[in-house]
């Protein structure tokens, strides 16, 4: 294949890329016009975001704001915005008030420490425009991850090209089957998917250590995920499905069932005791429902 033709074909095709970001692997994928392209602009976009929100380094933004009380940064005034929204909305069960609690367990949990959190802080946060100040270090960890997901998604997306971005457990809208992994340990999928909503899913199987997992109820004070897993399914975008997830991962059953069914825009699976609990819509999401 010679001349233009042969330009014209390099220009299309499917191209994806694996690469560690906030704590996990990304997968990224594109198919279309300049997909390899749009691989490389999602990496960075993940990377770069990475870079301002990893609360463990430092130099970040995030890392500023929690060491010096105030930052000027876009995007963590975006999440902060909605980390106090999903605070009202979920009366105080998902709150970004914790970060030295979310910074213990980290610890915890990666071996670093062996003491878990023991008090949980209280604080205030504000925002002005891309000015965040606070009084108390932030946990933005519920909210980070999917909104870096929904930021490299928009680099990928394209004329002539659509885009999937997964990272550990939190997705754009699929292009295609996507499987809900067991916690059980085994190969046999949970479910498998077929939506165009955005996908997250919790639960303490992914991380934990002498039983103790990275989910919180800060209400309670009580730490550890009450469910094998939670998957949710949220119209809005991966950071709403990120938070919710979080969410209901901490309160109990009746209260997580309640909260998915009145949320508008949401559909949820909540595995109890080994046994589905899914909201009325969840189904038809799901391949051959």
């Amino acid at each position: 294949m010679t001349g233009s033709l042969a330009s014209v074909y390099e220009r299309f095709g499917e191209t994806h890329r694996e690469f560690d970001c906030c704590d996990t692997t990304f997968l990224v994928r594109a198919t279309g016009v300049r997909a390899d392209a749009a691989v490389t602009a999602g990496r960075d976009a993940a990377e770069s975001l990475e870079a301002q929100l990893n609360a463990f380094d430092p130099t970040s933004a995030v890392g500023r704001l929690n060491r010096e009380g105030e930052v000027t940064n876009g995007h963590v005034a975006r999440i902060v915005r909605r980390g106090l929204e999903y605070y009202n909305r979920t009366d105080g069960v998902f709150d970004i008030h914790h970060g030295r609690v979310e910074h213990d367990l980290k610890a915890f949990l990666r071996g670093d420490s062996d003491a878990l959190p023991s008090t949980f802080d209280t604080g205030t946060v504000s925002v002005d425009d891309a000015d965040v100040t606070a009084d108390v270090e932030l946990d933005l960890n519920g909210l980070a991850k999917g909104y870096v997901v929904d930021r490299t998604a928009e680099a990928l997306a394209g004329v002539g090209r659509h885009g999937f971005v997964s990272g550990g457990g939190d997705m754009s809208p699929p292009t295609g089957p996507v499987a809900i992994e067991s916690p059980y340990g085994d190969d046999t999928p949970l479910k498998v998917l077929e939506t165009d909503w955005n996908v997250a899913t919790s639960g303490g199987y992914r991380r934990s250590r002498n039983g103790t997992d990275h989910v919180y109820d800060p209400t309670t004070e009580s730490l550890g995920s009450r469910h094998e897993s939670v998957t949710v399914l949220a119209r809005r975008d991966c950071l709403e499905a990120d938070a919710l997830a979080t969410t209901l991962a901490a309160l109990p059953l009746a209260e997580a069932r309640r909260l998915a069914t009145e949320w508008d825009g949401v559909e949820a699976l909540v595995v109890h005791g080994g046994v589905f609990h899914t909201t009325k819509g969840f189904e038809t999401h799901v391949v051959d429902a």
